[in-house]
């Protein structure tokens, strides 16, 4: 006897048996049962779905000596007859090859005959959408106002190529892709009805190689057992799958997550020489990578999206430890260069850039993360005010620290800018006095000329101004004093205040004892060394850097304290 393929021998007979199109089914049958079927239906829908299927069921519920029923017999000569293909009254007609306006002519001129044993004449145009302009405008008197004994069944996977006139005259039903699970659990079935040994793992990855056609998982799974026999392994399924190939696709996104760019470059260069094509390699790492997005987010509901459970738990414990935000970056990537890697002629090349790219991107740390962050700073800097003093919210561009020290006092001969009483570019003054006027009024005009290194010297006390030569004091272990001794800073600073004091300037820079408190019961010292621990400790804090890394032109400006009981 000849062989029957597995996509025949299992297909439907009975609306029972369709899977994962019960809306389609449920509403046939109802119509059936009601009286209420129609004269044209459009099936739409992905390949191997049960288009053509559906169409034989309903025509043999029809056409069925004990119906019209919602259950064919099966076994009246009717039924018989639609299954084998050979009924009379019931004709498929290939709209690919039959698909010319003579083809139509000659259809619109047999429907006027009666059916010569069945209840109804029933077309069913296979691929419908491939008939001709002139072919569906031939149809169209015939298809609205056809003899009450003919039923029209059309199927294709492209309904939006049928005309909006065709349409407007059936009634139309899309069938969707049928899940995974629903595609393992038929080939379950089909392996115990054939007595055939295989893992419910294998079967997972046969249905998932069907890409939701129940055809297409049959055909392969008929592939298989051609390929293992009777009893299957799991290696066997992964050898004839190409699932080898996955193993890959595991250690270059742990490598990308790892950030191990050197890494992801030999196991490309693996893959390269054991033969995978770089551009189908490039739509599997699209696609796993989107798996990783998917289980990141919704994590035990990852079944939904019709990845297998073995793969869904090792997606789970390779994305543990990365943030939502990154791995939608690497998605983002991948799908911007798709185009650009479709058309390079060194695909190998162009996927090398792109994964190197990926590896060298830094993770992304999420919003929230930051703000909760930030915030707890701001707590831990509110606890070490021992006077209760708070601080106030304020943006992280907008904070410098604001200690006092004493400064020495001895100043011989200087300039102050816009001074009156320049004489000869020497003006005695007292000292206490004119250092702090001087003082005020350098840093009043570095703050109308460059706002944030005037937020960094703040702090800083004159402690002798002579000969072109400016000391600046600044307190012991001040957090920008690193920052200001930097040589860009500095030469910054001596500009400034070169235009300040009209002349050349060279700034020395050193370190004062901070001045205590004036707190009563507090040492001044001990609570300023704390506050200034506490600021060292968020200006170093990672996520801060993190923030001043991503975020171009982004600096912090001023730290300050404010004793404003009332926040």
């Amino acid at each position: 006897m000849e062989y029957l393929v597995l996509a025949r021998k299992f297909r439907p007979q009975t609306f029972e048996d369709v899977a994962g199109q019960e809306h389609v089914v449920k509403t046939l049958r109802n119509a059936i049962g009601q009286g209420r079927v129609a004269h044209a239906f459009l099936f739409s829908g992905p390949r191997g779905v049960g288009k053509t299927s559906v169409a034989r069921i309903l025509a043999k519920s029809l056409n069925c000596e004990k119906g019209p029923t919602p259950v064919p017999c099966n076994v009246c000569s009717n039924c018989l007859e639609i299954t084998n293909g050979s009924s009379l009254d019931v004709r498929e007609i290939d709209g690919a090859s039959n698909r010319g306006i003579d083809e139509i002519r000659e259809l619109r001129e047999n429907v006027k005959f009666a059916p010569a044993a069945a209840r109804y004449k029933i077309y069913i145009i296979d691929e419908v959408h491939m008939l001709t302009r002139e072919a569906f405008n031939a149809l169209l008197k015939t298809l609205e106002e056809p003899p009450s004994h003919v039923i029209f069944i059309f199927a294709t996977t492209e309904n939006h190529k049928v005309p909006a006139t065709i349409l407007s005259r059936c009634q139309c039903y899309d069938f969707r892709r049928i899940s995974l699970a629903e595609i393992a659990e038929n080939l379950g079935k089909v392996a115990q009805a054939e007595k055939i040994k295989i893992s419910s793992t294998a079967l997972s990855w046969v249905a998932e190689a069907g890409d939701g056609s129940m055809r297409d998982a049959q055909s392969i799974f008929d592939q298989v057992i051609s390929y293992a026999g009777m009893n299957i392994n799991d290696t066997d399924v992964e050898e004839i799958l190409g699932l080898v190939d996955r193993k890959y696709l595991f250690r270059l996104s742990e490598a990308i997550l790892q950030r191990n760019a050197g890494a992801c470059l030999i196991i490309l260069e693996e893959a390269y020489l054991a033969g995978l094509d770089m551009k189908h390699f490039y739509q599997m790492m699209l696609r796993h990578f989107r798996n990783m997005l998917l289980v990141k987010i919704v994590a035990d509901g990852g079944s939904a999206f019709d990845i297998t459970p073995e793969q869904i738990e090792k997606l789970k414990i390779q994305v543990q430890n990365a943030t939502r935000e990154t791995i939608q970056r690497y998605v983002e990537i991948l799908i911007a260069e798709e185009e650009s890697f479709r058309r390079s002629q060194e695909a190998r090349l162009k996927l090398e850039t792109i994964i190197v790219k990926m590896a060298y991107l830094e993770p992304i740390i999420p919003i929230g993360e930051i703000i909760s962050t930030i915030e707890a700073i701001e707590q831990k800097l509110n606890r070490g005010c021992n006077d209760g003093e708070k601080i106030a919210p304020r943006p992280i561009s907008t904070y410098t620290p604001a200690l006092k020290a004493t400064a020495k006092t001895d100043m011989e001969n200087f300039s102050p800018a816009g001074d009156t009483k320049i004489k000869d570019h020497a003006v005695e003054y007292k000292p206490a006095a004119n250092l702090a006027e001087l003082c005020n009024n350098f840093k009043k005009f570095i703050k109308k000329e460059n706002p944030p290194l005037a937020a960094k010297i703040e702090s800083a006390e004159f402690l002798g101004y002579n000969s072109g030569t400016l000391v600046l004091g600044f307190p012991k272990g001040y957090i920008f004093l690193d920052d200001i001794n930097e040589k860009s800073q500095k030469n910054r600073l001596e500009q400034v205040a070169g235009e300040f004091f009209q002349e050349a300037v060279t700034i020395k820079i050193t370190e004062t004892e901070a001045e205590k408190a004036n707190v009563p019961g507090n040492n001044g010292r001990g609570k300023n060394n704390a506050q200034n621990e506490i600021r060292r400790e968020a200006m170093n804090n990672p996520v801060l850097q993190k923030v001043l890394d991503e975020v171009d032109g982004a600096e912090i400006v001023e730290i300050k304290t404010r004793t404003d009981k009332s926040r």
